[in-house]
């Protein structure tokens, strides 16, 4: 009973990953035209990177998304489909992700088409970075 609600808790991360590199991509863009620094932010940009690096060099690669396949363990643990969720929200959460009828070969383009859309918006607005702290002297 368990595994099922497990297998959508890890659904749901999934869908947080992707969030993280789909609306992490347009804030960079927003915030690059408004000259936000938070947008030039290092750790930001380069934790984004190799969050989309890693599921292209799969792609590229034809590794399996190892979130997935750890959602169907939980899933054939639970006794359910891989198509099934156990809660409505895991069911919302895995239809948003997996969607029927579409070929791998157009989820793998897109996967490497948005690494290459985060390599170029790094090079257009590269992160700034952090500047050491010098001590001024307190004037008395």
């Amino acid at each position: 009973m368990w595994y099922g609600y497990l297998a959508d808790f890890v659904v749901f991360i999934h869908v947080l990953y992707v969030g993280y590199v789909v609306v992490g991509q347009l804030a960079i863009i927003v915030g690059a035209g408004l000259k936000r620094q938070w947008a030039r932010n290092p750790w930001f940009r380069f934790s984004h990177l190799m969050a989309i690096a890693i599921v292209a060099w799969e792609a590229l690669n034809d590794i399996r998304c190892p979130i997935t396949i750890w959602e169907e363990k939980l899933r054939a643990l639970a006794g359910q489909d891989m198509n099934v969720g156990q809660s409505f929200m895991g069911r919302m959460f895995h239809d948003l992700l997996f969607w029927n009828d579409v070929p791998e070969i157009f989820f793998n383009t897109l996967h490497v088409a948005m690494f290459v859309v985060v390599v170029q918006g790094l090079i257009m607005y590269p992160p700034r970075w952090f500047r050491r702290w010098k001590p001024t002297a307190l004037a008395m």
